[in-house]
């Protein structure tokens, strides 16, 4: 049985097809979110990836910012349980999920057997999130990509105090016309959203085992940041930006098997 979960975000759009609630068997992912054509580049990767169509899917379950205005879906859930899912099925003793999306950032919590005890997010504000690193990324004129390799050089981080992105721009301008090298630019810049995420995490409770989701999570050198911030070992796996897809389709699993 084939279940497909579809996570809508602000910046991408994922797609997960598992077999019997066990493991993935095609996975697609597209730049834009919302009101794009994101969503259906997604679908047509997996499509072409699995060799099914969607008359071979039992269930779908759309997540994420999305979910409410994507029409060919069975059913929506919150992604607050759909990376709780997604981060459970990789991390069997998974407690804490660090979500940092495009948009927001959201720290979950779960009881021992799984279930959601307690959250924060932030949505009110790009700091903290991947919009804020894609901003400064842009600044810097580094591929993001290159930030972990960037960050390990450095060898005094820079400071970082603003709390506005707009107003981070501006300092982080003003460093680099300052001499600031860039490989403490770069490390100051992953220290602050290190330590953003980590006031929400604390605020919510850290319980390990801890994970990071979403996209951010493929940044290594904000992991390493999160670590020493909190004080705790930070998992990662490549599947992490596709968790909430995975616990969507999970959910559509559980939901024909109940």
């Amino acid at each position: 049985m084939y279940t497909l979960g579809i996570d809508i975000g602000s910046t991408t759009s994922k797609c997960v097809i598992l077999k019997d609630g066990e493991y993935v068997y095609a996975k697609g992912l597209a730049v834009g979110g919302l009101g794009t054509q994101g969503p259906e580049i997604a679908l047509n990767t997996i499509w072409n990836e699995s060799g099914l169509t969607k008359s071979d899917i039992a269930r779908t379950i759309v997540t994420g910012y999305g979910r409410n205005r994507f029409e060919g879906g069975d059913g929506e859930v919150s992604e607050l349980t759909c990376h709780a899912l997604g981060g459970r099925f990789v991390f069997e003793d998974l407690r804490t999920v660090i979500d940092i999306g495009g948009q927001d950032a959201k720290v979950i919590t779960l009881s021992e057997s799984g279930k959601m005890s307690n959250f924060v997010m932030n949505d009110k504000c790009a700091a903290g999130t991947g919009r804020f690193l894609d901003v400064m990324a842009g600044i810097l004129c580094v591929d993001i990509n290159d930030f972990e390799k960037y960050a390990e050089k450095s060898k005094s981080p820079a400071s970082i105090s603003s709390t506005c992105t707009v107003f981070a721009e501006s300092e982080v301008i003003s460093q680099l016309a300052n001499g600031v090298e860039m490989p403490d630019l770069i490390a100051g810049i992953c220290d602050s959203v290190a330590t953003r995420v980590a006031s929400l995490a604390r605020r919510a409770g850290v319980r390990e085992t801890v994970c990071m989701s979403g996209g951010v999570a493929r940044n290594g050198a904000v992991r390493k940041a999160m670590e020493k911030e909190l004080g705790v070992r930070i998992e990662f796996d490549p599947l992490a930006q596709y968790f909430g897809a995975i616990g969507a389709a999970l959910y559509a699993h559980r939901q024909l098997t109940r």
